[in-house]
């Protein structure tokens, strides 16, 4: 393992957030265009059937079988990035530190590469006229990366320790934010901080009716300044199916937005397309848990 994919994976859990520029008004999901009928109400987003004993269940990454019998393997990859700031960080923003990376986001708006944004609802409270203009663009979903970004299963990198019974109210409570923010692109999925889960966590989070989501491809982005570096670990890595954990903020991912320009046009020249995590789970088994 490089030292690169060691600091990515450690750091992930200290990691805080993503930001989105507030753009000129978003188009509403929903709205008509011209010259086009109305269309009809968005479908609702795909997620797991219960795991086993009510667990619930973890997704990683699409199957590498791909959908029905005889068809080719879909070159579909799914970029995705944590919005991890933590409740305590407060005064670390009221002095000056960014939590955000506005200028990420506006770039994957100019190249179309659809993602998935794992938001704390601390960072929704921080950041609420971002939260909206993320969550009412029809690029992006929002999925549930807990309130405080404090872990659900020890030890998990120095963070401190959500109780059991108060797991499931730190899902609600980041849902709740999202929606006090104005975001209406939430989907029914959960990351949790750090990564670190264990069965008790699974259990605890059953009667949230949320798919965990995990990834297969840890980019490195977390501290480096070597943008390069963070590219090459990505594209290395990526398979047909893939689900990519990166960051957005510009205090602690610094390199994130010079490797996604690097990493989106190379990825597409070898023929992927990049989806939100909602569309890499259409061909998945149902019911299936990681363990």
């Amino acid at each position: 393992m490089t030292t690169l994919t060691v600091l990515g994976v450690l750091a992930g859990a200290a990691l805080a957030g993503c930001g989105g520029v507030s753009p000129a008004p978003a188009p509403t999901p929903g709205a008509s265009t011209p010259g086009a009928s109305t269309p009809a109400a968005p479908e609702k987003p795909p997620t797991m059937a219960p795991g086993p004993a009510g667990r619930t269940p973890v997704f990683e990454r699409r199957p590498t079988g791909g959908g029905a019998a005889g068809r080719p393997v879909e070159k579909v990859v799914a970029l995705t990035f944590d919005a991890d700031m933590t409740a305590d960080q407060g005064p670390r923003a009221a002095s000056g530190e960014r939590f955000d990376n506005p200028e990420l986001v506006a770039l994957l708006r100019r190249l179309k590469v659809p993602s998935t944004v794992f938001m704390t609802g601390r960072w929704a409270e921080e950041y609420p006229a971002q939260a909206k203009a993320i969550g009412t663009d029809p690029m992006f979903e929002i999925a549930n990366h807990s309130y405080s970004h404090y872990a659900f299963s020890s030890p998990c990198y120095g963070l401190p320790v959500v109780g059991r019974a108060a797991m499931a109210r730190e899902v609600e409570r980041a849902f709740s934010a999202f929606r006090k923010a104005g975001a209406r692109n939430v989907v029914p999925y959960f990351r949790f901080p750090g990564g670190c889960y264990d069965d008790t966590a699974l259990r605890a989070l059953a009667p949230a009716n949320v798919t965990a989501v995990q990834w297969d491809v840890v980019s490195g982005d977390a501290f480096a300044t070597d943008a390069d570096a963070v590219a090459e670990q990505v594209l290395d890595g990526v398979r047909p199916g893939s689900l990519v954990v990166m960051h957005c903020t510009r205090s602690a991912a610094p390199a994130t937005e010079a490797a996604v320009r690097r990493i989106v046009p190379e990825l597409r020249e070898r023929g992927y397309r990049f989806v939100k995590v909602s569309e890499l789970m259409e061909d998945r088994p149902r019911g299936v848990l990681r363990k």
